[in-house]
C-alpha cells in the first residue's frame, strides 16, 4: 500500500445551489470553497478550537455546525433568537476561524452571466472544481511540499450527482487542467452527517465570500476575518489566485 501521504488536506464545500434553470435572485452565485490545511495545524489547533467551543455550548462535541442552521436560528442553534446572545456565539466562531491556520481558495460563478454567455453551459459545479483544483496544485507547488495523494474531502449530496463528481474529478487529475498534467489528488466523500471540522469551517466561510461578491461595499464582518486566509501571489494579488470569479 502507498503510505506516500501528503502534509495537507483540503476541505470543500460550497454556499448556494449549482442550478442554472431558476436562479435566485437574492443569492445568483455558486460558491466552492477550498480549505487547505496542514495536518499537524488541523490536529493541534483547528480540532482543539472547535472542540471546546462544542464542549461550552452544548456539554458535548456531536453538534455539527450548519451556517444556514445558525443563520435561521434553528434545530441546535434555536436559542441564537435572542440577539445578544447570537452575536456572542458568532464573535466566537469568528475567533476560531481568524486563529485556525489554513488557507482558502475559492470559486465564485456569477450564474447569470454565466448562462448568458453561453449557450452550452458546462455544470457550475464542475467549472469551480476545477479552477480550485488547479489554483490547490499551484499553492502547493509553490511550497514545494511533498504532496503526494492529497486527499481532497468534499461532502456527499446525492447518487447521481456524486457519481458526476467523482467523475469530474477524475477528468480534471487525469490532465483536463490548465497546467495539462496529472493532479495528485485524491477524492473522499463524507457523509452529510459527518462531524468533520474541516467540513464545518468550510461550511461557515462559503456564504461570505458569495456576500463579498455579490455586495463588495456591505459591512461583512466575516469576510474581513477570512480575507488574509486567501492565497495570494507574489504581489499580493488575491483575485485570480485565491479568489477566482467567473466569468
Amino acid at each position: 500500500m502507498d503510505k506516500n501521504f501528503s502534509d495537507y488536506i483540503v476541505y470543500v464545500d460550497e454556499s448556494g445551489d449549482h442550478g442554472l434553470k431558476t436562479i435566485d435572485p437574492h443569492y445568483p452565485v455558486f460558491v466552492l470553497v477550498f480549505c487547505i490545511f496542514k495536518k499537524d495545524d488541523y490536529i493541534n489547533t483547528a480540532i482543539p478550537l472547535l472542540q471546546r467551543f462544542k464542549f461550552k455550548h452544548y456539554g458535548h462535541d456531536q453538534t455539527i455546525l450548519h451556517e444556514t442552521d445558525i443563520r435561521k436560528d434553528r434545530g441546535d442553534f434555536s436559542f441564537l433568537k435572542s440577539k445578544a446572545v447570537k452575536t456572542a456565539f458568532l464573535d466566537e466562531l469568528t475567533s476560531i476561524v481568524q486563529k485556525t491556520p489554513f488557507v482558502l481558495i475559492s470559486t465564485v460563478i456569477k450564474k447569470e452571466l454565466y448562462r448568458q454567455r453561453y449557450s452550452t453551459p458546462e455544470n457550475p459545479y464542475h467549472v469551480a472544481l476545477r479552477y480550485g483544483l488547479e489554483r490547490v496544485f499551484y499553492y502547493l507547488s509553490e511550497l514545494q511540499a511533498d504532496f503526494g495523494n492529497t486527499h481532497v474531502v468534499v461532502e456527499k449530496r446525492g447518487k447521481v450527482e456524486d457519481n458526476e463528481l467523482e467523475l469530474e474529478f477524475r477528468r480534471v487529475c487525469d490532465g483536463f487542467n490548465y497546467p495539462q498534467q496529472p493532479l495528485p489528488f485524491e477524492l473522499v466523500f463524507a457523509d452529510k452527517k459527518s462531524n468533520s471540522t474541516g467540513l464545518q469551517l468550510a461550511d461557515l466561510i462559503a456564504r461570505p465570500i458569495g456576500l463579498h461578491v455579490l455586495k463588495p461595499e456591505q459591512d461583512n464582518r466575516a469576510f474581513v476575518i477570512i480575507d488574509d486566509k486567501f492565497y495570494r501571489n507574489g504581489k499580493g494579488i488575491k483575485n485570480g489566485y485565491g479568489l477566482k470569479c467567473f466569468p
